[in-house]
């Protein structure tokens, strides 16, 4: 379905009535506009006059020499290059809402996560997890479930996929031979698996307008 950012809003609003702290969880294929939609609900919530903030899973993939290692570097993005046990962690403290908790945060121009780079204030009453796996019904993304609120899973067609990650590699210089490769052996066969492989979400969205 296509829906606005005002109408995704509301529905967070109204769940979060009352909540101190409410964790909404934003998953999705690479490429699909999960980070777009995160920044997009980050504006519109805070033009209402909430405190929100972004909690992005990318901040934990695993280290470049750690993936080097496991014969993972060529694969980096798939639901095993990331740090799982420490995302939790994060998310737990999070969930809390009783001290300030800092989160590392992805720098894709250097593809390297940057720690202790966000800083969540126990004030910030909505949070918005954002990230490919987070209902993945895989162990152990399955221990994400009781930490989310509310869930979306933001799925566009396979051609809308497909331009978008291309344009994405075309736009980090690699040439043709890299883009296939990230294209047809990493990014797309990682979003089916999302798609076909995630608990049901409370709102699947195919695209989204501000």
């Amino acid at each position: 379905m296509s829906i606005s950012v005002g109408t995704i809003a509301d529905q967070i609003l109204a769940r979060a009535e009352g909540a101190r702290r409410f964790i909404t969880a934003i998953a999705g294929p690479p490429g699909a506009g999960k980070s777009t939609l995160s920044e997009a609900l980050l504006e519109e919530l805070t033009r209402r006059g909430e405190r929100a903030a972004i909690l992005p899973m990318d901040g934990f993939h695993m280290d470049n020499g750690i993936l080097e290692e496991r014969g993972l570097l060529k694969r980096k993005g798939v639901p095993e290059s990331f740090d799982v046990r420490g995302f939790l962690d994060i998310v737990q403290a999070v969930r809390r809402a009783d001290e300030e908790v800092l989160v590392p945060v992805f720098d894709r121009d250097r593809e390297l996560s940057i720690g202790s780079a966000r800083a969540i204030a126990p004030q910030t009453r909505l949070i918005l997890a954002e990230g490919n796996y987070l209902l993945l019904n895989e162990a152990p993304w399955t221990r994400l479930a009781p930490l989310f609120d509310f869930t979306l899973l933001v799925g566009p067609p396979y051609a809308v996929l497909e331009e978008r990650l291309r344009a994405r590699w075309e736009h980090y210089k690699l040439d043709e031979e890299e883009i296939r490769w990230k294209l047809y052996g990493n990014d797309l066969p990682n979003g089916e698996r999302i798609l076909n492989g995630s608990r049901p979400a409370d709102l699947r969205i195919d695209l989204f307008e501000r």
